[in-house]
């Protein structure tokens, strides 16, 4: 497992989980910004970004070795103070599965256009992920054609962008065999008891209210065709003394659409009020690690 380890390793740590098909490039300025007062840890969840992309005959896929990978990485970096949470897409899931069994260990929670819950009852399963999710055909088009990652470096974004940021997004999935982790993602989505990892779901969605006094964030790109509306009531459900920001014209790649203003929303969040260190990533050094 690859991850970014920025600031001093005596602050607060922070901890950042992308989601699919991402990886922590996701959260590069977002680092800049707190990495001054903030120990920033942000992984390539196994499959993507950096980190090693094994075959189904070394590692599962599943969301229950996903939440287990955390926990091993939180060990290995021997991080005892508790941890904020920032979490997009499927890292929702897997954080806040890993944080219902450890409340005690969380100080904050930044959420942004994700889930850890059930499928809302006004929401449909969209059908371009069941068409990955489900048949043969979706399977080849991701591993083969890159569906997946390269159509989401598209229509993910709702404000213009640069070609070498699209690249970024793309650039760790440039093979049938590198994108695995983009397809299984989409095959695991628990949608009913007979899924594996619908009973880690159901628990943490009950648990939840364990974490209601923790501070709370919630930055919701209100463009995103698949964690929409429906999605953002729930979170409003579990969490109502959140501070909430909409972002009408921001999608599903909310860090990239909303830009320095929301970097600069999130880190007042964290007590950081000055201009610390914004910016675009590139030119500046990010500290690499990796655990086995």
């Amino acid at each position: 497992m690859h991850y970014l380890d920025e600031g001093p390793h005596d602050a607060p740590p922070v901890l950042m989980l992308h989601g699919n098909p991402t990886w922590s490039f996701y959260y590069r300025n977002l680092v800049l910004a707190l990495r001054g007062r903030y120990r920033c840890i942000v992984p390539d969840h196994l499959g993507c970004g950096l980190s090693d992309k094994p075959g189904d005959e070394h590692y599962d896929y599943r969301l229950k070795s996903r939440t287990e990978d955390i926990d091993s990485l939180i060990k290995h970096l021997d991080l005892k103070d508790p941890l904020s949470l920032v979490v997009h897409d499927w890292g929702g899931m897997i954080g806040f599965a890993w944080a219902v069994e450890n409340p005690d260990r969380i100080a904050r929670m930044v959420v942004l256009n994700t889930a850890a819950f059930p499928l809302p009852e006004d929401k449909k399963m969209p059908s371009a992920l069941s068409l990955v999710r489900d048949t043969a055909l979706g399977a080849f088009l991701v591993r083969r054609f890159n569906a997946f990652s390269g159509i989401a470096a598209r229509v993910a974004f709702k404000q213009p962008v640069s070609r070498e940021i699209r690249h970024g997004y793309t650039l760790p999935y440039d093979s049938p065999e590198n994108r695995i982790a983009t397809l299984r993602f989409v095959q695991d989505i628990p949608l009913t008891e007979n899924d594996p990892g619908y009973d880690i779901l159901i628990n943490t969605a009950e648990r939840l209210h364990l974490l209601q006094e923790k501070p709370c964030l919630i930055a919701w790109g209100e463009r995103d065709f698949v964690f929409d509306a429906p999605f953002l009531n729930k979170w409003i459900e579990y969490f109502p003394d959140a501070e909430l920001h909409r972002l009408p014209d921001c999608g599903h790649y909310v860090l990239e659409d909303g830009g320095t203003e929301l970097i600069e929303t999130i880190s007042h969040f964290f007590g950081i009020r000055e201009d610390s260190d914004h910016g675009h990533a590139s030119g500046k050094s990010l500290e690499h690690g990796r655990t086995q």
